[in-house]
């Protein structure tokens, strides 16, 4: 619940940041029985993004009692279509791929970033194991008897463990001197709400351009507008500079040709949001009495909907290393950090490297990568038993749960 904290106050465990991954982690947090401070700051509206989580991650989310209240503010994902779009001499056809043929009925849900917010929230707000406070940490002291968040307030709070969800500028990474790899991609991703009026029939249709991802993704109806999607539109900077000043109707016409009229007549709904390509990962996802979750530990385009699903994992795992923990026992801590370290860096590692070389390929017009690309798509749509496999991977990973049953206890 929101709570003025007094000048010093102590907590089991600070979760840091009050975006969606943080607010996750502190729920989850605080099923385990253990007093959470989560402090943060609300962040500000993020016009035109939204969030696709995938099966997996809404039992996890329906494990915290979460799903039923983000049902009434999403819409269901059945299908999802991939369009080689790029002119290649080596393009395959057209892939539909639905949730029934892995007996799901629905492979997942879209909802608006800025509602799973303020739903997350107000489930937060009513817990009485979590205290909130608005407020942004300075710095920190970790030592080996516990950990101080100095906040930018000047209250002070003591801690066992802290759970960093604070984004990809993490403090809590910096005070920890964890190293990062970043990179960064010749795009910029344009996003919005779009109207249209043909039916999606709950497809998202990704159209893979050679300057990246084209994509539509289901949004919830309103009484206005039967008929919504959430765009993601990935270019070369200097075109989302021109089309982001274009009048609106003009605009519109563009995404209309770009996807071919599969959606005929559109209008962009509300503001549009625009951010630069950039990749980043963390060499270690754990310090001493430090866990970090969400995109404080790995940074990615917006390409097979992995970003909060992969977060949302964090945060679970970060919960089942400390349930049942004694926090005034460095050891038991230490033995609780090196588990979650384990237990993240396959599923980190796979999802960063794999959405970086999909993006990769569509970037690189090179005959011999466009036809490794097109066959490899057509291969694993063709093949009944591996189509299935990897469907059922993408939407509840176990492959990395697997390698981290037999990982070193320390990154080589």
């Amino acid at each position: 619940m929101a709570a003025a904290a007094p000048q010093h106050s102590k907590f089991d465990i600070l979760v840091a940041g009050a975006g969606a991954s943080g607010l996750i982690a502190a729920i989850a947090l605080a099923r385990t029985g253990h007093s959470v401070a989560l402090v943060g700051k609300t962040p500000g509206p993020l016009p035109g993004r939204t969030v696709a989580l995938f099966e997996g991650s809404l039992r996890h989310l329906d494990d915290l009692g979460l799903r039923e209240p983000l049902q009434q503010i999403s819409a269901v994902v059945k299908g999802i279509r991939i369009i080689d779009d790029t002119s290649s001499l080596f393009r395959p056809p057209p892939a539909l791929f639905t949730s029934d043929e892995i007996g799901l009925d629905a492979f997942g849900l879209n909802v608006p970033n800025d509602d799973i917010v303020a739903m997350l929230s107000k489930v937060v707000d009513g817990m009485r194991e979590i205290t909130r406070i608005e407020a942004f940490v300075a710095s920190y002291d970790f030592r080996d008897d516990g950990v101080t968040a100095f906040l930018e307030d000047s209250r002070e709070i003591e801690c066992a463990v802290v759970v960093a969800g604070d984004g990809r500028n993490s403090p809590a990474r910096k005070a920890a001197k964890i190293e990062i790899k970043e990179w960064s991609y010749p795009q910029t991703a344009i996003t919005g709400i779009l109207r249209h009026r043909r039916p999606h029939d709950d497809i998202t249709t990704e159209f893979h351009t050679r300057f990246g991802p084209f994509t539509f993704v289901p949004m919830p109806a309103t009484p206005e507008a039967p008929r919504r999607s959430s765009l993601v539109w990935l270019m070369p900077p200097a075109e989302a500079k021109r089309r982001l000043a274009l009048d609106p109707r003009k605009l519109a016409a563009e995404i209309e040709d770009q996807s071919h009229y599969r959606y005929g007549a559109i209008e962009i709904e509300g503001k549009l949001g625009a951010f630069p390509m950039a990749g980043m990962r963390t060499l270690k996802v754990s310090g001493p009495r430090l866990m970090l979750v969400g995109e404080a530990c790995h940074v990615f385009p917006p390409l097979g909907a992995q970003g909060l699903n992969l977060g949302i994992r964090d945060s679970s795992d970060a919960a089942l290393a400390l349930d049942g923990v004694d926090l005034t026992n460095a050891k038991a801590i230490a033995a609780a950090v090196a588990e979650y370290e384990k237990s993240r860096r396959a599923d980190i590692d796979i999802r960063t490297r794999g959405v970086d070389i999909l993006n990769r390929t569509l970037l690189a017009d090179f005959l011999p990568v466009d036809f490794l690309r097109g066959v490899g798509l057509a291969t694993v749509t063709a093949i009944g038993p591996l189509r299935r496999a990897i469907l059922r991977e993408g939407v509840e990973p176990t492959l990395a749960r697997t390698l981290a049953n037999f990982a070193p206890g320390s990154r080589p």
